[in-house]
């Protein structure tokens, strides 16, 4: 008579997080019935490359735990938003995303990005100035010209190409209160427009506000704002796509969500104090991603190694 039955594969689950923990994972390993005869025999060796096998863990219940971050203080708050806005994601911003990602080709789509960001120099140009990085200004003001001009007002990123090798380094209010030692405050995740801290916050809304007065004439208009607005949610939607689906796929994407913002956001603050590698020139996409183009030896034989 069995004693003990369970299923033939191991247990995996995540318990609600509580106390210090983001989440904790559960795996125990496969248990098989058995019977008080068979008590002192050796179990049968595993097999190796068995795919009925079930994973190695032998005896083990193996519990995976994440603490929580000292710069999440709200985090049952931040998680409750999280969750609100992926159920509002799976519902609108994901399909209208896809769709426009469908329906309009993708040089229209890089075109207006590429426009779309270069609008965003004078607002870097402005903050390297106060940062009293001139070099890096007269670089930017320089990317800024020739896109504007050679680039077809922006639509063609020429600056980051052969021969000129600029590539884009986005700066603002933000990246300017840190690099004077303003620490970044809470983390938070704010329904619908997703993870920032309070000092990305504050400085997001500055940069918004001086982006259409330093530019000046049409693009101070409401409707320029809201369209452009519009337009950079939907294909920020659309590219980081990829990047949102494997975060969902991890053991708690709220952490997964949140760790990778606070990572990259300080992996561009140790750039901007020169603590990145010196012997490459580091560039980002318009929505945060680092550009593997970007080589401070671009251009090698005559050829163009940006293409």
């Amino acid at each position: 008579m069995a004693l003990l039955a369970t299923t033939s594969s191991p247990l995996q689950g995540t318990v609600p997080p509580a106390g210090d923990f983001d989440t904790v994972s559960i795996t125990v390993a496969e248990v098989h019935a058995f019977d008080p005869a068979d008590f002192d025999q050796a179990p049968p060796p595993r097999k190796q490359g068995d795919p009925n096998a079930g994973p190695d863990t032998g005896d083990e219940i193996v519990v995976t735990a994440s603490r929580h971050r000292a710069d999440d203080p709200i985090h049952e708050v931040n998680r409750a938003s999280f969750a609100l806005t992926e159920t509002v994601d799976d519902a609108v911003m994901a399909p209208v995303a896809h769709a426009y990602q469908r329906t309009t080709p993708k040089p229209i789509r890089t075109g207006l990005r590429n426009v779309f960001a270069n609008l965003r120099e004078p607002v870097a140009f402005a903050n390297f100035l106060l940062q009293l990085k001139i070099g890096k200004a007269a670089e930017t003001a320089g990317r800024f010209a020739i896109n504007s001009t050679l680039g077809l007002a922006g639509v063609i990123d020429v600056a980051r190409r052969c021969p000129f090798n600029l590539p884009r380094r986005p700066n603002g209010f933000s990246d300017t209160l840190g690099f004077y030692g303003v620490k970044p405050g809470p983390f938070l995740f704010v329904p619908l427009i997703g993870p920032t801290t309070l000092r990305d916050l504050v400085g997001g809304t500055v940069d918004g506000v001086a982006s259409p007065l330093i530019i000046g004439g049409p693009f101070r208009n409401r409707a320029y704002i809201i369209t452009s607005n519009i337009f950079r949610t939907l294909d920020r939607r659309a590219e980081m796509d990829e990047e949102l689906r494997t975060m969902r796929e991890q053991p708690d994407p709220y952490v997964a969500r949140r760790d990778r913002y606070l990572d990259r956001r300080e992996a561009r603050a140790r750039r901007l104090k020169g603590l990145g590698d010196a012997e490459t020139m580091v560039g980002e996409t318009p929505y945060g991603q680092i550009d593997p183009s970007a080589n401070a030896h671009g251009c090698h034989h005559g050829r163009d190694q940006h293409e």
